[in-house]
């Protein structure tokens, strides 16, 4: 999965918020056909998303376009794919996931209509949305369910279906959430997946709420944040984002081990700290990360 540290939902049915979305300076769109969409909408919403998507890929961005459909429980999944896998479309974000099986399905499906589309075999990702306490306890399955599986999305928000199906209390301090969100980052990376993301964050004025909430993400182990308003991307953006500060003292750990290393030795102190090879992997994938961000 390409580094996304921002995601950000926006309305299947309303084609002019797009624009809006990609100018906030998101990494990625999520064009939404579930729970955004009113019931009566969904039909004509599966047009206007794929016009969006080959809209996105003619203007020759580098904004990721994933699509929410309709959860498998709904009926209206495969009428979503069908038109909906196109090329342009980075991949699909699952939601009301429940088991393993749930994924091979969509999985089914993908391979049926990239084949009926053009397009390239196995080329359409998946992110499954654990919100569901069925799927919080076999996170670890759903995340090895296909090798269509990029990331896994730890949607631990106020009053929504997390909520609802675990029966927590939100709190900012997230203590209610710690042991999932650090399941589901554990899952991740257990799998081979190292770009778990979190989210969200509704209370759209409260900016000091989100940047404490996506902070302690971060600090768990989270690479990214799904966002529902566009105001939030400045801010999810440079939270996600390696601070240049810890980006250069890892170059100059780098440096300083590979000049330790080539006069024969496998540890250095660096600033006062011992660094070997551990230390260093740790440090090559921290500016690797950067790197790819452009920092």
């Amino acid at each position: 999965m390409k580094p996304y540290r921002s995601m950000l939902f926006v309305p299947g049915h309303k084609p002019d918020w797009v624009d809006k979305a990609v100018a906030s300076g998101t990494d990625a769109v999520i064009l939404d056909l579930e729970d955004s969409v009113p019931i009566h909408e969904k039909a004509g919403a599966r047009g206007t998303v794929a016009k969006s998507i080959e809209a996105l890929a003619g203007a020759g961005g580098n904004v990721g376009v994933w699509v929410r459909p309709n959860g498998w429980e709904s009926g209206l999944a495969g009428l979503d794919l069908e038109q909906v896998v196109l090329p342009g479309l980075h991949g699909l974000l699952l939601p009301m996931v429940y088991t393993a099986a749930d994924v091979a399905r969509f999985d089914t499906l993908l391979t049926h209509f990239e084949i009926k589309n053009g397009l390239e075999l196995g080329s359409i990702e998946l992110f499954p949305a654990l919100e569901t306490a069925q799927s919080m306890g076999r996170c670890e399955e759903i995340a090895a369910a296909s090798p269509r599986v990029v990331s896994l999305f730890g949607a631990t928000a106020r009053d929504a279906d997390v909520a609802r199906s675990l029966g927590y209390q939100f709190t900012l301090e997230g203590l209610e959430t710690l042991y999932i969100r650090s399941r589901i980052v554990l899952a991740c990376r257990a799998a081979g997946l190292d770009h778990p993301i979190g989210g969200l964050w509704q209370d759209i004025k409260d900016i000091e709420g989100l940047r404490t909430f996506a902070e302690g993400n971060r600090k768990l182990g989270y690479r990214g944040f799904v966002a529902i308003h566009p105001s939030h991307i400045q801010h999810i953006n440079e939270i996600f984002t390696p601070a240049p500060d810890r980006v250069a003292f890892y170059r100059g750990m780098i440096a300083a081990f590979e000049a330790a290393e080539a006069a024969g030795h496998g540890a250095v102190t660096y600033e006062g700290q011992h660094v070997d090879y551990a230390h260093v992997k740790t440090a090559r994938e921290t500016v690797a990360f950067a790197d790819s961000l452009g920092s």
